[in-house]
């Protein structure tokens, strides 16, 4: 918690104006009337009022000081994070050459009569490479059996077992790796082959080869209903893909897998028969942020003195990548490198630091020692030197987490590409801090002092590492696995458990945001590695969930509206056992806290509307696969868990 502030002056109105009615006795006893309808009284109350004034605006005094302190420390307001998601290019028509989508394509959302566009810029370049297929092979058990003359139109194949079986395998050999790219691949299939799967829900999986592994592939659109017959089947090839070779055969090769079967999911009765293969890129994914790159922005012109200041045009800066910095003058052309602090900067060091929240540049200052010499921390641009920021990105904020297909505007002119979209939902985005919260992380920056010692270090600092971290949990050693990472690897061991901050959406919170990105995670992990102590090993992962689901029968008021109450029902459900904002006290379910059947009985009696709770029962659930067990009265969690809510269900009744 933050320090308190002192009240310099606590006196308010009415103490001002009854300390001086008690001066009147002693320096005008003559004044008998102290009634407000006198009119020396309602002069009293008028300087009285002017007083308050003052004394409120002497009590800002200390915030200000405070302030003044946190810039002292170092302390700086966390800049926004800006939203991230992958953007899919479509093709007007599969190309013959490579289309190559250059980095900082720009895109936006579709601008509506509430809301002006979103902007957001590829990260990366995207080339869309054509293919074709040139090998084709079945895997039947241990054995690979090629056909790759069914491609001359020879006599079609079965790519599984008779009675196909898990881990059989149609391969695919493509003449050319597709990393990132959408293919579509057309198939020719007996009209009698596949029978007996579900053709919305086959046992099949789509794969890559990385030079390591098989990696799962998305599937688009897929027109032969698990290879039942004829039609195109669209999949998105993870990065990585790679040639290599397989049996003898050279190529870029995907796999249609037969997967184990899911309760209730359907098995093949019998082998689809293939009678040819053909494949053609339609597209590539590429990540977006939502930021707007600025170029070549002339910020000043120096005056040769230590200490100068500077302001970007455009703020706040993403703290995501360097800002590189040029002088140009009569002293020549000097690089100019950025560095968090002066700390550590010589006299020779062109160094200069930012401030991502307010985009202010600053250059080393000189600082003046007890002998009374000058030490400069940093070199200083020559006197007339044009100061240019190469490159930085601008943006930012929770208005970027948009939902699925809503970034579908080209701004960029690019040729042989139809259309855009994002298939899946932009998350990360993350608001600037404000100083309210940066005055709670002083205090505990000076309590750390940049070093993880204690597990409330490694939790705060692990909050500072990334403004998109939410809430962070250090495990003691030997407490056991994360929801994705391994077993902690023993004694000397820390493992931090962090939960990134996303946005809700209806009251409900997606589980797959949940998931913190492998670059949040190398972020956290190495911030931290440079602050922990000397032989410990560090593990960086989500912490495990726990899924609930509430399934309640409530009874209204007369007159109560059922469908409003069973919306405003869930809303408190989901809120209450929400992992960021939910809990007894607002911030969060507390790790490994259980929860009791009792709790949600509070939740609905809390409702004006609600009459009756007539039943409440609490099933576990497991939030990635779905599968609940049977109703608890208590729901208990492990230490490093946390509640999640899944799929809740509420009937309202009327009286």
């Amino acid at each position: 918690m933050s320090l308190p502030t002192p009240n310099l002056d606590d006196r308010r109105f009415q103490d001002l104006v009854d300390d001086a009615k008690r001066r009147i006795a002693t320096l005008c006893p003559e004044w008998t009337d102290h009634n407000v309808s006198d009119p020396g009284v309602t002069l009293i109350e008028t300087f009285a009022w002017m007083v308050e004034q003052l004394c409120y605006r002497l009590n800002r005094v200390p915030d200000r000081l405070y302030v003044r302190f946190l810039e002292m420390l170092g302390v700086t307001l966390f800049p926004p994070v800006a939203a991230r998601a992958d953007v899919t290019f479509w093709l007007t028509a599969p190309q013959v050459d490579t289309v190559t989508i250059p980095e900082h394509t720009e895109l936006a959302t579709a601008r509506t009569d509430v809301a002006e566009p979103i902007g957001f810029t590829t990260a990366s370049e995207l080339p869309i490479t054509p293919c074709a297929v040139i090998k084709l092979a079945a895997s039947v058990g241990n054995a690979i059996r090629h056909h790759s003359e069914t491609l001359g139109g020879s006599t079609g194949f079965d790519c599984f077992s008779p009675t196909p079986r898990p881990g059989d395998a149609l391969l695919v050999g493509l003449s050319h790796t597709v990393g990132s790219c959408a293919v579509a691949l057309r198939l020719a299939i007996a009209k009698t082959s596949g029978a007996g799967i579900d053709p919305n829900n086959p046992p099949l999986r789509w794969e890559a080869w990385d030079g390591a592994a098989w990696r799962s592939c998305e599937v688009d659109r897929d027109e032969t209903g698990g290879l039942n017959r004829s039609g195109e089947i669209v999949i998105h090839v993870p990065p990585g893909h790679a040639k290599s070779v397989l049996d003898r055969q050279h190529a870029a090769w995907l796999r249609c897998l037969v997967a184990p079967n899911e309760p209730g999911q359907p098995a093949f009765a019998s082998s689809p028969t293939i009678d040819g293969v053909t494949a053609f890129t339609v597209g590539g994914t590429v990540p977006a942020v939502q930021a707007e790159t600025i170029l070549g922005e002339t910020i000043g012109v120096s005056e040769g003195v230590p200490g100068q200041r500077f302001r970007l045009r455009r703020a706040p800066v993403l703290a995501d990548e360097p800002i590189l910095i040029e002088s140009l003058g009569p002293s020549g052309r000097h690089e100019w490198t950025e560095v968090p602090d002066f700390g550590d900067s010589g006299e020779p060091d062109r160094h200069f630091s930012v401030d991502a929240a307010t985009g202010e540049v600053a250059f080393g200052p000189a600082v003046r020692q007890p002998d009374g010499d000058l030490r400069r921390h940093g070199a200083t641009p020559a006197k007339g030197d044009t100061l240019i920021v190469r490159r930085y990105r601008t943006g930012g904020g929770k208005r970027g987490n948009v939902a699925r297909g809503a970034i579908n505007v080209i701004k960029t002119s690019l040729p042989y590409v139809k259309s855009a979209e994002n298939r899946g939902a932009a998350v990360g985005g993350v608001d600037a801090e404000d100083i309210e919260n940066a005055k709670v992380r002083g205090p505990l920056a000076l309590r750390s002092r940049n070093r993880a010692v204690t597990a409330e270090d490694y939790e705060h600092l692990a909050l500072q590492a990334s403004h998109s971290v939410a809430r962070a949990l250090c495990t003691p050693s030997g407490s056991g696995s994360s929801g994705s990472g391994p077993a902690n690897p023993g004694p000397g061991a820390v493992q931090v458990l962090i939960v990134p901050d996303v946005p809700d959406e209806a009251g409900k919170l997606a589980f797959e945001r949940l998931e913190p990105s492998e670059e949040l995670k190398s972020a956290v992990a190495a911030y931290l590695d440079e602050r922990r102590i000397v032989g410990t090993q560090l593990r960086v992962n989500p912490p495990r969930y726990r899924g609930a689901t509430v399934v309640a029968r409530l009874r209204a008021r007369p007159g109560g509206d059922e469908r409003e109450l069973q919306r405003e029902a869930l809303a408190a459900l989901y809120g209450y056992l929400h992992p960021l904002r939910g809990g007894p006290g607002g911030a969060g379910w507390p790790f490994g806290r259980s929860l009791h059947t009792g709790e949600i009985y509070a939740v609905f009696h809390g409702m004006p509307g609600i009459e009756l709770v007539e039943e409440v029962q609490v099933f576990p659930a497991n939030p990635r696969t779905g599968k609940r067990e049977a109703p608890v009265q208590r729901l208990d969690l492990s230490p490093d868990e946390l509640i999640f809510s899944f799929e809740h269900q509420v009937k309202v009744t009327a009286p």
